[in-house]
């Protein structure tokens, strides 16, 4: 089954295409399931005294659900569309983001840690902020998030777990040990809490030049028996599935065999299949 559940589109304001748009693409590629999986509104800083083109207007909600279910009703039989969010865990706002899940029929929902206080660390705007920066210390107040995040059961998919290497900053080599004891606790977190994580491909095209998360904390995820679903991260219709392939190939070279997918939040597995 080829799935794509990470996607995009221009409501959150950095990204272009529309929905539709992105159900073509999907429709062209082959896609079985496509995941409309756009950002969560801003909730604990001011859109209008924050960078611009963050995410979606929190008036614009209730209309990117409106629009996901009836492309999924237009195209059934042609694409199966899973209706998806992805939602920031910001510490302390945990009441405003349940109420935005619990409102809205969702598929799924992908928890994702960008905001680091009010660094966004995935904004490449916003890299000046490594400066003078401990990296060590801003990977350990990063991966407390992770697991804060994956305890609140908020959330169904883990996203890019490791997504503060993106801009390349990286702990000392002498450092490896304690990063990979952050890297642990985070994914354990997870596994405690019975949900999927995500192998983001994005990352193939960042600096770091590495999916999320990288392929040791993949194996160790494999080891736990954490699900793993799929995304492209794609915030243009033409990088839809894009790196898919080598995803797949590295779920199946670590040892998966399935895949998760998700609808009305429910969990299933599909099998892994990869394209000869």
């Amino acid at each position: 089954m080829k799935i794509d559940y990470h996607t995009h589109h221009a409501r959150c304001g950095h990204a272009i295409g529309s929905l539709e748009e992105y159900v073509q693409q999907g429709i062209r590629l082959g896609l079985d399931q496509l995941g409309l999986s756009d950002h969560m509104p801003l909730l604990h800083v001011k859109p209008a005294d924050y960078y611009p083109e963050m995410a979606m207007p929190m008036e614009e909600l209730p209309r990117y659900v409106e629009e996901c279910l009836e492309l999924k009703e237009r195209f059934k039989g042609q694409i199966d569309i899973r209706v998806g969010l992805e939602g920031d865990y910001i510490e302390g706002w945990e009441r405003e983001i349940e109420d935005i899940i619990t409102a809205y029929p969702w598929d799924y929902v992908i928890g994702s840690v960008h905001f680091l206080g009010e660094w966004d660390v995935t904004d490449f705007r916003q890299v000046h902020h490594w400066e003078g920066k401990n990296v060590l210390e801003v990977y350990r107040t990063y991966y407390d998030a992770v697991s804060k995040a994956a305890a609140t059961g908020l959330y169904d998919i883990m996203g890019h777990l490791d997504v503060i290497k993106r801009f390349g900053y990286h702990p000392r080599p002498e450092e490896m040990e304690e990063l990979c004891e952050l890297e642990h606790a985070a994914i354990s977190a997870v596994a405690r809490s019975g949900r999927a994580m995500e192998l983001n491909a994005s990352g193939l095209s960042k600096p770091c030049a590495e999916m999320f998360p990288s392929r040791r904390m993949l194996e160790e995820a494999f080891s736990l028996g954490i699900p793993l679903t799929v995304g492209s991260d794609a915030h243009d219709p033409a990088k839809l599935s894009e790196h898919l392939e080598k995803a797949r190939a590295l779920l199946y070279e670590v040892g998966y065999r399935e895949l998760a997918v998700f609808q009305h939040r429910e969990r299933s597995l599909v099998p892994l299949t990869l394209t000869l």
